[in-house]
Formats: C-alpha cells, sequence, structure tokens
C-alpha cells in the first residue's frame, strides 16, 4: 500500500498484484504432464520385469543344468569326447568313426533326460540314440515353496511346456586352420514366452569344454 498526500488530500493506492498469466499456467502444467507419463512408464517396466523374473531365472538355470551334465558326463567317462557334440557330427578325432554325437540339433522342447542306458542323466541327448520318448509334461521345476525346504508339502511344481532348448556343439581351430581335438565349444539357448512379451524371449549360455578335467 502507499500512500499519496496532495494539498491535504490524502488518497491510498493499492500496489499493483502479480501472478502467473494463462499462458504459464499452460506451459507449467504441460511440462508436470510430460514428467508423470515418463514416471509411469518406467513403473510399467518395472511391473513387467518383476513379473517375468521367475521366468528369467527358470531359463538360467536350465540352461546351466545342461552344461553341468555334460561335463559330469565326461568327467565320469560316461560318454566319449566324441559323444560330446550334435547328433551326425563328422568330426570325429577319438574314435575315427564317419559320425558321432548324441546331442539333438536345433531347439527341441523340454524333456527329461535318460534315467538308464548309457546316457542316463545327460540333458539334451536325441531320442533316437538314447531310446527314449520327449513327454513335454514329464519336465516340471521343484520350488520349495514358502518355507524353503524341498520335499514338503508345500513344495510347488512348475510346468516347462513354454520352454525350448537347444545344445550347440563346435569344433575349435587354431589360427593355421588346424583342429584343436580336446576343445570344443559349447552354445545352450534356452528360448521361451512370456505374457509380457509379444516375442519369445532367450537365454544364451556360451562356455568351452576341454577332453581333460
Amino acid at each position: 500500500m502507499t500512500m499519496i498526500r496532495r494539498g491535504g488530500d490524502c488518497r491510498v493506492r493499492k500496489a499493483a498484484e502479480q501472478g502467473f498469466s494463462l499462458l504459464e499456467v499452460v506451459i507449467s502444467m504441460a511440462v508436470l504432464t510430460v514428467g508423470m507419463v515418463s514416471l509411469l512408464g518406467v513403473f510399467g517396466l518395472a511391473m513387467a520385469s518383476t513379473q517375468t523374473s521367475q521366468q528369467d531365472m527358470i531359463a538360467k538355470q536350465l540352461a546351466n543344468e545342461a552344461y553341468e551334465s555334460i561335463v559330469t558326463a565326461r568327467n565320469t567317462t560316461q560318454i566319449t569326447f566324441d559323444d560330446i557334440q550334435n547328433s551326425g557330427s563328422t568330426t570325429c578325432p577319438i574314435t575315427g568313426a564317419s559320425t558321432c554325437g548324441i546331442f539333438a540339433n536345433g531347439l527341441v522342447p523340454m524333456c527329461l533326460a535318460p534315467t538308464t542306458g548309457a546316457y542316463a542323466g545327460i540333458m539334451g541327448t536325441t531320442s533316437a540314440v538314447t531310446g527314449t520318448t520327449c513327454v513335454v509334461s514329464e519336465q516340471t521345476l521343484q520350488d520349495p515353496g514358502p518355507d524353503g525346504v524341498f520335499q514338503t508339502a508345500d513344495d510347488t511344481f512348475i510346468p516347462l511346456t513354454g520352454y525350448q532348448r537347444s545344445i550347440l556343439i563346435a569344433p575349435l581351430y587354431d589360427a593355421q586352420g588346424n583342429l584343436i581335438a580336446s576343445l570344443r565349444s559349447t552354445t545352450i539357448t534356452v528360448q521361451y514366452s512370456t505374457a509380457q512379451s509379444q516375442t519369445p524371449k532367450t537365454y544364451i549360455l556360451n562356455s568351452l569344454i576341454t577332453r581333460y578335467e
């Protein structure tokens, strides 16, 4: 407030009131809206990741399980090193056979490993070699349940009907193009579908396996 005195006459004048213009308010709301929409998108991605985290962990476990079964079979001399290849391989330096290998080619449904025979316990072996029939419904993943203890009443069994796995075992060569007979590359791929994704997801495990322990 200001007071103006003129010839004994007093007048009171209000100071000009300042505030936001309509344009400033509209711009502020637009910026706030963009920020909120971006934040909602982040929350959506976080929720989707949480919902698929179990499936991602299952895919990782299935890949590791297959690789460990191959290594165990090698360590126990259950199979020859020539057998640790895809079925129909012509690179057989150990036995000198025309073809060798026991692992199925390409993506195949999740099947139980054979329990009997020469290839018992080895994941990914072909039905023709093992004499087993691939029954998808038999393969399940056992979860210990809320108590965290296996073989109790609250255990749950997760069916693996939506999963496929491929085991690719390839020979390695040195810089001169000579075959490295005691070393091979191993690529295990697990493909699975999720409700949140229109295209299948994949988990890939790359490793090497040698002839020796």
